[in-house]
């Protein structure tokens, strides 16, 4: 079976970092300033939550709430709530395609997702204590919990149209994962439908009703995360367009003004 999220994690480095645990009775407000994703795990109380993203929502039993991307929310509490948050990155800027792929906003009760059990007490259990290491081990749990999360939705969110959809056609994933192991690779619509197993011509139509994209779009979303990924690690624009497929620094800073509308070293200025 491929393993849909070999290839995203390959190329990017997922990253998590508690920034609370305990107890909170006075309302509190969430923004994008603060420098990624959100994945707050509510265990015990009741609490609304208020964002543009989705309105009003009420959570009255243990739950996971993720934002996959900057959003701004805001708790308002209900009497005292215990909860653990964390600040999540899953790398590759503001192009990165498994991001922006997942839903705006993700409320799950915890009871309905047995297999991330064990983690979740894992994760709780260090947050009540206060050991040596405490602050790595809960951002190590937090990391692998957002992987089990990142399989759950693979396996349960069901979508007509979109890369989650892709990914669950077992044809498109193959093609799809070829894409995210090696987005620097010359891949062409012959070799991506070779690698799914169909003619030229089905896998493009196939992969334009399913994905809601061409290969080639695709193909370039992924090399724009990986481009800004690299550029984040202090590589130079010449080394990261040969990296991610360009024959050239010019070549990838006329897709990044068309993309992003900076060139990569304007953009990196402003994403640090």
């Amino acid at each position: 079976m491929t393993d849909r999220l070999a290839g995203f994690f390959n190329q990017h480095q997922l990253s998590a970092r508690m920034f609370f645990s305990g107890t909170l009775c006075k309302d509190i407000d969430f923004d994008e300033s603060m420098g990624g994703g959100f994945l707050h795990l509510i265990q015990k109380g009741k609490l609304t939550v208020n964002s543009s993203e989705h309105g009003s929502i009420l959570i009255d039993q243990p739950s996971l709430l993720l934002y996959p991307r900057p959003a701004k929310h805001q708790f308002v509490f209900d009497g005292e709530v215990d909860l653990t948050c964390a600040i999540i990155d899953l790398d590759g800027g503001s192009k990165n395609v498994l991001a922006n792929a997942l839903p705006r906003v993700m409320l799950m009760p915890l009871d309905l997702m047995p297999s991330l059990a064990n983690t979740l007490g894992l994760l709780f259990a260090e947050a009540e204590q206060d050991y040596c290491g405490r602050q790595a081990a809960i951002d190590r749990l937090f990391e692998y919990l957002l992987i089990q999360l990142l399989r759950y939705i693979l396996d349960h969110h069901k979508t007509d149209i979109g890369l989650l959809a892709g990914l669950n056609d077992a044809r498109l994933a193959r093609a799809i994962s070829a894409m995210h192991d090696a987005p620097g690779n010359n891949w062409s619509l012959e070799l991506l439908a070779e690698k799914a197993g169909m003619s030229r011509a089905r896998f493009a139509v196939h992969f334009r009703d399913t994905v809601g994209t061409t290969p080639v779009n695709h193909l370039t979303q992924c090399r724009l995360a990986l481009a800004q990924t690299l550029l984040r690690k202090g590589k130079p624009v010449g080394l990261v367009a040969n990296e991610v497929g360009y024959s050239n620094s010019a070549a990838l800073t006329r897709l990044f003004k068309v993309q992003v509308g900076h060139s990569p070293k304007a953009w990196l200025k402003l994403n640090p």
